[in-house]
């Protein structure tokens, strides 16, 4: 049995949006409003600096900024996962300490990234960020964009030690989900990535979701978590098929950070554009944003009624 308190950890976790000003620079005052409707929001907590957050796009400093400034505002009252991953590993320690020092509730790290690494390397990068604090540590396997595929056997090394508590399936395959379920044991967390199929990672063994999706529509991936649990399974088909709709929309714009940023600025949310390679939606786009957005809040009410 793990010796850490797993039920924080399980529901629906936001990937947290970076927050940048007009000059693209650190946002904390808007990080912390947008992490405040967040906890006033029903979800079980929020996961900062990983793709959602441009963690990878951003300076340690950067990452530490507004991991405190989350850690400030409601680390009280939601699950803090501090995504720590980074090319070097020496950041990703660094990043690790600095989440125990402000009170994150665990650390989680992809691969380390651009070099095509051996298992034996991408163990190594790992050990050292479990080694470096006395939180719990969340696997992240998204092999489409670290270029690494996390093998049962390595899952089953590293899920073997008391400080590694789950892993964050992003891979497309819910058998794959399953598998590590398996080799994992009832202990051992898994966290659907893929938004668009929440509702098939839950009902294949996952303990939860982390998504980027879920920030423009938390209320929809919780009744979708509602009917599940609920055992309302043909409803719960049919607010995923809805939330599916929408998550093809979103990714008809230039970036999807850039869709989700443009939609929180019409509800009050500003939070700045994308961080560079990611594009920022265009004033040619603004029409179908607005469309988009009117289209979501009436499915929020719906959920709600």
């Amino acid at each position: 049995m793990k010796p850490y308190d797993l039920e924080p950890f399980r529901g629906i976790i936001i990937a947290l949006y970076a927050s940048y000003d007009e000059q693209g620079e650190m946002n904390t005052d808007a990080v912390r409003r947008l992490a405040r409707y967040y906890a006033t929001s029903g979800v079980k907590g929020l996961y900062v600096g990983g793709s959602s957050g441009e963690g990878m796009l951003q300076t340690v400093e950067e990452r530490k900024l507004i991991l405190a400034a989350v850690m400030e505002e409601v680390g009280n009252e939601l699950t803090i996962i501090a995504h720590v991953g980074s090319a070097a590993t020496r950041d990703s320690v660094e990043l690790a300490k600095h989440a125990a020092e402000v009170g994150a509730h665990a650390v989680s790290a992809v691969p380390a990234i651009y070099y095509r690494l051996s298992p034996d390397s991408v163990e190594g990068h790992w050990q050292a960020i479990i080694d470096a604090t006395s939180l719990p540590f969340i696997i992240y396997h998204i092999p489409q964009t670290t270029g690494f595929h996390l093998s049962k056997s390595l899952l089953m090394k590293m899920a073997a030690q008391d400080k590694v508590i789950g892993v964050k399936i992003s891979a497309e395959s819910t058998f794959e989900l399953q598998q590590f379920k398996a080799a994992g044991g009832s202990e051992f967390l898994v966290f659907n990535g893929p938004d668009e199929q929440y509702l098939a990672g839950r009902s294949i063994g996952a303990d939860g979701g982390i998504g980027g999706t879920y920030g423009v529509m938390p209320e929809l991936f919780l009744k979708i978590e509602q009917c599940y649990v609920a055992g309302k399974m043909r409803e719960a088909q049919e607010w995923q098929f809805k939330v599916n709709e929408l998550i093809t929309q979103l990714l008809s714009f230039p970036s999807l950070y850039g869709a989700c940023k443009a939609i929180l600025k019409l509800r009050g949310y500003d939070i700045g554009e994308p961080r560079m390679p990611l594009l920022p939606c265009t004033s040619g786009d603004q029409g179908r944003i607005e469309e988009l957005n009117t289209r979501i809040m009436t499915l929020v009410e719906l959920a709600k009624a």
